[in-house]
């Protein structure tokens, strides 16, 4: 089973991907879901292999890394109120991004299957639009799990 974490919603404090990544992975190291090596190296995955797609109106970043950087398998779910340029997926275009979605997950069969789940969810312009309307409240937050639960996808 994959958990939910909801790491903040319509922030706007950021200015590249790389900052978005670390505050991303410092929160899930700071909750013990991931080893302290997790944020060099998904800093280090994001580079190599962009994780960034242009789905619509907002663009959305799936970042993850391999399974031996994880505690326990957990979502980390983020929104934007200013996109950050990520590189699509594929073939490295600029997509401004507005949900990120980092995976910490402990089994590497599991990637493939949370992938296509997100994708699923992304395809849906209702949904997309709902989640970015939120801003920052524990309310708020708990609407966005409720909508991943609603999806099977924690």
């Amino acid at each position: 089973m994959v958990q939910g974490k909801v790491i903040g919603l319509n922030l706007d404090k950021f200015n590249t991907n790389e900052e978005v990544l670390s505050f991303m992975a410092d929160f899930l190291y700071k909750e013990g879901i991931v080893k302290d090596s997790f944020k060099e190296a998904i800093i280090k995955r994001e580079k190599s292999f962009s994780t960034g797609l242009n789905i619509g109106v907002y663009g959305v970043a799936i970042p993850h890394t391999d399974v031996e950087h994880v505690n326990e398998s957990s979502i980390g779910i983020l929104t934007l109120q200013n996109p950050v340029t990520f590189k699509q997926m594929g073939d490295n275009l600029d997509v401004p991004v507005s949900i990120v979605c980092m995976l910490a997950l402990k089994e590497s069969h599991d990637h493939l299957e949370m992938l296509q789940k997100l994708m699923n969810l992304f395809q849906d312009e209702n949904i997309i639009q709902k989640i970015i309307n939120l801003t920052d409240s524990e309310d708020n937050k708990d609407k966005i799990l409720e909508i991943f639960k609603d999806e099977e996808i924690i």
